[in-house]
Formats: C-alpha cells, structure tokens, sequence
C-alpha cells in the first residue's frame, strides 16, 4: 500500500524551524513549558478510518533516537490536535517512560537535534495497544495501516 502525503502545519513551528520553548521539556536540565505542539492538517485521504501522531529526536545519541510522543486511535474526523487529545484517542509512553508528551530537551552544547513531528493517517479507528505500549511497539503496529502521512521537522538546541 502506498501512502499519501497530505499537508500538516502548526501555528507554533515551521518546517526546518525551531521548536518554541513553551514545547521544551520541563526536567532533564530544561525548564520549557512541556507544551505538545499544536497541529493541523488537511488533505488526509478520505478513507482515513483514525489518525496516530509520533515526534522522535532523529539525533539522540541512542542508536535508535528517541521518542518524545506517541499517540493513536485519533478519531478519523480530527483535523488538528491542541494541548489535549480528542476523546477516544490513546496517548501511549515515550522512550522517558512517562505517558503522553515529552518536550524537547537535547544535550547541552550539542548539534541541533531534529525531531519528525508525523500525523499518520490510518486505515483502521483502534491498533488495540494498550496505552502503556512503548514507542517502539506502537510505530511497528501502525506500520502497517498507513495510508497517509504529514510530516514537520524542527530543531532544539541548548
């Protein structure tokens, strides 16, 4: 199956801009506002039956990066997502084994790490994951029901 891509965007960051801090973590050495950053899409194929979002540090020093936010079982009527998930919708562990959002927090002195903030349009309303499931888990899940994608890159650094 072929995914399409749709527009995604956010009043608080641009592609290839910067994450605004009230988006950065507040612990691990940071003191942002550990906000999610409000999205929005449209163009999302009309056979969507739910949406998921991720957002991973595409530059930490894991192997792997590491996740800041996963979420799925977005309702398919969602066209954007504010400070709170819509009612239905699960927000899973990020790889700081905490559940929902985990802001932006790179090491001090680094380069400028770049998350990929995705909105994956679904074919199915429910993966059925607990909402314990680390990030991992979750991506591998709804790999296999993407049938759209919008996506953002933005960078922090401390």
């Amino acid at each position: 199956m072929t995914a399409e891509r749709f527009r995604l965007s956010s009043p608080d960051v641009r592609n290839g801009g910067r994450i605004p801090e009230t988006a950065w973590a507040n612990g691990f050495g940071c003191t942002g506002g550990n906000q999610p950053i409000w999205l929005q899409w449209k163009g999302a194929p009309k056979t969507a039956r739910g949406f998921a979002v991720s957002m991973q540090d595409l530059d930490a020093p894991t192997g792997s990066g590491f996740w800041h936010w996963m979420a799925w079982d977005i309702p398919a009527d969602t066209t954007s997502l504010g400070r709170a998930l819509p009612a239905g919708a699960t927000s899973g562990a990020n790889d700081a084994g905490l559940a929902g959002y985990a802001g932006p927090c790179p090491p001090a002195g680094d380069i400028a790490h770049r998350y990929r903030i995705t909105v994956y349009a679904l074919d199915t309303p429910d993966l059925g994951l607990p909402a314990t499931s680390t990030p991992a888990v979750a991506a591998l899940t709804l790999s296999s029901h993407i049938i759209g994608y919008g996506r953002i890159t933005a960078t922090a650094r401390r």
